[in-house]
């Protein structure tokens, strides 16, 4: 199933669960895991059973930034990943969905700590849910660092300027709740389960169209920042090809005899 020793990789039916292993050091990022990240983001998109990707922690924490420390690679371990960085010196923005966007849905289940580098990843993420005691935060400013993996981008097209630029340049933390109340989330569930819930949503993204859901969620992301009347030239470009596939005819089968539909990918 693949994975590393900090990134656990298993499958719960059309759904592949990623999991931050390293519940001793909050999820901490190391190239283990940022290696494992990335070889679990292209093996869901290289799997056509894969509809969908959970990514969460283990410990009950999300992840607590980066570790420096760790990615320095010390011992046999940490060379043989330094000579996957040093074959893709990019891997690590791939990894932390900086400079790579998987095709299948993300959903983020995020519990305990999601600060610093685990709040960039959460914003590469396309659903998120949340414990109620998770935290959240981008704490770079306090030590005197610029948070690089794509905050100061990608915050202020998800949440409202204002609260973009106070959690960027306050450091501070943020509740569940209030992250929720900002748009950073977008369920706040209780304690030990989120995961569940974001499997159920998985489960309902699973059930659609596998073409449907790939081109609604790339037409999304490629007109964000179209205006609208190219926006919607686009989408006709990315949509209409949809309802020529067998896929699309066998939804409306399926709706016409009322029983689910059975989607190959067609």
């Amino acid at each position: 199933m693949g994975g590393t020793e900090h990134l656990t990789v298993q499958r719960e039916g059309a759904t592949l669960v990623l999991t931050l292993n390293r519940p001793d050091a909050k999820n901490a990022l190391s190239l283990p895991m940022l290696v494992g990240l990335y070889d679990g983001w292209v093996a869901a998109d290289e799997d056509e059973a894969i509809r969908s990707i959970v990514l969460t922690g283990a410990g009950g924490a999300f992840c607590a930034g980066m570790d420096l420390k760790a990615l320095a690679g010390k011992g046999m371990a940490g060379q043989r990943y330094r000579d996957r960085l040093t074959a893709d010196p990019d891997l690590h923005w791939k990894a932390m969905l900086r400079h790579h966007r998987p095709r299948k849905p993300v959903i983020a289940a995020v519990e305990g700590p999601c600060v610093a580098g685990g709040t960039e990843i959460l914003q590469g993420t396309d659903i998120r849910v949340a414990g109620e005691s998770a935290t959240f935060g981008l704490f770079e400013v306090k030590r005197g660092l610029f948070p690089i993996g794509g905050s100061t981008v990608r915050l202020q097209r998800q949440i409202p300027r204002t609260h973009a630029l106070e959690m960027l340049l306050t450091g501070r933390p943020y509740s569940a709740r209030e992250a929720a109340g900002i748009g950073l989330i977008g369920h706040v569930v209780p304690d030990g389960t989120a995961l569940a819930k974001a499997l159920e949503i998985a489960e309902q993204i699973n059930a659609c169209g596998p073409l449907a859901v790939e081109a609604v969620k790339a037409s999304v992301y490629e007109t964000a920042e179209m205006t609208e009347t190219d926006g919607l030239a686009a989408e006709l470009t990315r949509g209409w090809p949809v309802f020529d596939t067998a896929d699309a005819k066998e939804g409306a089968r399926a709706f016409a005899e009322k029983r689910p539909p059975v989607f190959k990918r067609a």
